[in-house]
């Protein structure tokens, strides 16, 4: 057991980081380093964390910086498939089937699988508005799928939270059921609003706030894994 713990540690903080580097470079490339790119991808003074300025897909999707993207996205989702068998090993070594595992399991390896499609489609240009609609479907997919797995596997430990009173700390696994608690809270507001065609919704431009919205919560998403990482106890 000890040992899936220190996996599931080390990969929870390279699951953090490899899209969070890969994105934000793309972004620093996008912004500053305008000799690598094409005069039309160009873009400045914009943090669109804050300004919503442009979208994570947007400063992905062209050369040279869907070279860093896809490569990215597509080793995080074959670590995501191995955090959550790893955790289901972990589970079992406390609740030997407990009632959530098949869940959790099934929502990660899909999220994994709906971010791994996202990404090969990423930058293919097809004018067909069913195209659209299934690049659409699979971001949702994969937004919907992770928040849900997450929440399950949250749900899990805190179910037979006093066995890990010698493996984790508790006050981090609360602040993950905070931080997923905010995540549902935000996506059952916002998925709607987003799923929308086009930009306008009762009479205000959603651009700037679709494109906000989607690195912040890109942020939220990621950073359950780096509170996984200091959740369990180095030395237990």
């Amino acid at each position: 057991m000890n040992g899936n713990i220190v996996k599931v540690r080390a990969l929870s903080i390279w699951i953090f980081l490899i899209p969070f580097i890969a994105v934000n470079t793309c972004l620093y490339i996008t912004t500053n380093l305008h000799s690598l790119i094409d005069q039309p991808y160009r873009l400045f003074d914009t943090f669109p964390y804050i300004d919503g300025g442009t979208s994570i897909s947007r400063t992905a999707r062209y050369f040279p910086n869907y070279l860093i993207f896809k490569p990215a996205m597509f080793l995080t989702s074959y670590l995501l498939i191995k955090y959550w068998l790893l955790n289901k090993k972990i589970v079992n070594s406390f609740e030997q089937n407990h009632k959530y595992i098949k869940k959790f399991i099934f929502f990660g390896i899909a999220s994994a699988i709906a971010l791994t499609i996202h990404s090969i489609f990423l930058g293919i240009k097809f004018d067909n508005d069913l195209y659209k609609l299934f690049r659409r479907i699979i971001m949702l997919s994969f937004i919907i799928f992770e928040i849900i797995a997450q929440a399950y596997l949250v749900a899990t430990f805190y179910s037979f939270k006093n066995k890990l009173q010698n493996y984790i700390y508790y006050k981090i696994l609360t602040l993950k059921m905070f931080l997923v608690s905010i995540l549902i809270i935000v996506a059952v507001i916002s998925i709607p609003i987003i799923s929308l065609p086009g930009n306008d919704f009762l009479g205000f431009n959603l651009k700037y706030f679709k494109h906000a919205l989607e690195w912040d919560y890109f942020i939220g998403v990621i950073s359950f894994y780096l509170l996984t990482f200091f959740m369990w106890k180095k030395n237990n």
